[in-house]
């Protein structure tokens, strides 16, 4: 294969910044996490897939929250609803109207769908901006999401897809399953297999199947002037399996998920990130995307890393939680100044109002030294007349700098 040197060896610095600034925020360390212009300017996935925040909620909140059941056919159900939408604030809103836990016993398509077109009439957004999700009328239905409810409800109520997946042999089989079905094409079908392989009611090996999305292929094509015959699948399976030569090449000190290297998942999606990486970084490098969308900004809220328990890595994890730096919110922040400005502004009024009281004591001694001898009076006068002002502008000079420490 030949590579294009420059963009390919930006993949790799790429993932290596990106998990650098992955364990710099972990670590409640301030802004900002890299040197890198672009990284701190625009929003990207990070390395690792299932760290990103819609991933880990997946993870804790809608798979292995102890409060729900572990049962395949409530599992399958709960990661296809949530996955459909891919958005946090839709699950929450769903279960907020229902005022329980989303099962099979309380889910109904016909009612889910009216909960959430009343969440669209007062202005909400029920899909992620992450991905475009097919919005044919293939159950019917004039609304994406009524014809997405409807798939869920064919998937799991009538057909029971759930005993069909936990009998695959290979992950390439559950990908198959899922495509069968109307409004999945491969590259949604290839994320739901690899969201259901986050449970427990399968486990296979992620490096066993992959597929690129429209956006990894952009970025294969940027990285490889000649994949020399080979398809974009065996492109992931090459930076998969050659990720840590690659890495000691360019001298990068690659940060992993606690020993858990990159999957093939992962190399898929840093492809797709390259790609919009590279829309700043060259964009002499056409292609149908030219700019990046998505500024960052940073979540206030704290994430509490969690990961699929049969990847063994959580207990070190919880180790690095645990000795990260005390979090200072914003607000914190802003009311530390606060307090300071406060502060400054009791201490300058106390220095005006002994540097008023300062004249009326030389006035005294002018007196005093009239009396003495009128030409050493006007000699000690333009003396202590200096010195008054050297003083007030040297306090002067310490509350500027004292003063651009903390209130800015």
């Amino acid at each position: 294969m030949q590579v294009r040197q420059e963009i390919f060896d930006t993949y790799w610095r790429f993932a290596a910044m990106r998990q650098e600034v992955f364990f710099n925020k972990i670590n409640n360390l301030p802004p900002p996490w890299t040197s890198d212009p672009i990284i701190n300017t625009y929003k990207f996935c990070n390395a690792y897939r299932a760290s990103d925040r819609v991933s880990q909620y997946l993870i804790k909140n809608v798979i292995y929250d102890q409060n729900r059941s572990q049962n395949q056919e409530e599992v399958v159900l709960r990661i296809l609803l949530f996955k459909i939408f891919n958005k946090i604030e839709t699950w929450e809103y769903l279960e907020n109207k229902i005022g329980d836990y989303i099962t099979l016993s309380n889910f109904n398509s016909n009612a889910y769908s009216d909960i959430l077109e009343e969440a669209m009439n007062i202005g909400y957004v029920i899909y992620t901006s992450a991905y475009m999700s097919c919005a044919s009328k293939e159950f019917g239905y004039d609304k994406k999401h009524q014809n997405h409810l409807a798939l869920i409800d064919k998937m799991v109520v009538q057909d029971r897809v759930d005993n069909r997946i936990v009998k695959a042999k290979k992950f390439e089989d559950v990908f198959q399953i899922i495509q069968e079905y109307p409004l999945l094409g491969k590259f949604m079908a290839y994320q739901l297999a690899t969201d259901i392989n986050y449970s427990e009611i399968i486990n296979f090996d992620e490096n066993s199947f992959t597929i690129a999305g429209p956006g990894a292929e952009r970025g294969i094509s940027k990285c490889f002037v000649d994949t020399d015959g080979k398809t974009y699948t065996d492109v992931i399976h090459w930076m998969t399996e050659n990720q840590e030569k690659e890495f000691q090449r360019l001298g990068l000190n690659f940060q992993s998920l606690w020993g858990r290297p990159l999957q093939a998942i992962d190399c898929q999606n840093l492809f797709c990130e390259t790609d919009k990486y590279c829309r700043g970084a060259f964009p002499e490098l056409k292609s149908n995307r030219k700019k990046i969308k998505s500024k960052f900004t940073s979540t206030p809220q704290a994430i509490d890393y969690f990961y699929p328990p049969k990847w063994c890595i959580n207990d070190k994890v919880q180790v690095t939680l645990s000795q990260r730096l005390p979090r200072l919110d914003i607000s914190d922040l802003q009311q530390l100044n606060k307090s300071n400005y406060r502060q400054l502004s009791l201490e300058l009024d106390s220095i005006l109002k002994a540097t008023s009281i300062i004249p009326e004591d030389v006035s005294k001694l002018d007196k005093t030294y009239e009396q003495e001898s009128q030409s050493n009076y006007k000699s000690n006068k333009s003396k202590k007349s200096k010195a008054l002002q050297n003083t007030q502008i040297e306090n002067s000079q310490q509350l500027c700098l004292f003063s651009s420490d903390w209130v800015l």
